[in-house]
């Protein structure tokens, strides 16, 4: 555990698949992305059929099919499926922009 801790800090990623270049810190993170090239999506969505090889990301898609919205603004009414929906959020209260244009300082609240 703490090897793996470590390595958040390091930028060390030992773990490489063996069929395209993605590099992980841990084994478990390897295994899972190896289920993309050998097609075994253990989660699938039995509304639309999306495929999943992560488990929190279905439940966060099983979310949007069932309008569930967990993550709630202290400040407003707001709720959102995701919590980065709700930290985004809570920027417009804060007045926080952290991403800022490397040509003339104007800041923004998300990246894009």
């Amino acid at each position: 555990k703490l090897q793996d801790h470590t390595r958040t800090h390091t930028g060390e990623k030992p773990f490489k698949c063996d069929q395209c270049d993605a590099r992980f810190r841990r084994k478990p993170d390897l295994n899972i992305h190896v289920r993309k090239h050998t097609g075994d999506y253990p989660y699938i969505c039995k509304v639309c059929d999306s495929k999943f090889v992560h488990e929190s990301k279905f439940k966060t898609h099983m979310q949007f099919h069932t309008g569930e919205k967990p993550h709630e603004c202290v400040l407003c009414d707001a709720k959102f499926v995701t919590k980065q929906g709700l930290t985004v959020h809570l920027q417009i209260h804060t007045g926080e922009k952290p991403f800022k244009c490397e040509y003339c300082d104007l800041g923004f609240i998300t990246k894009q």
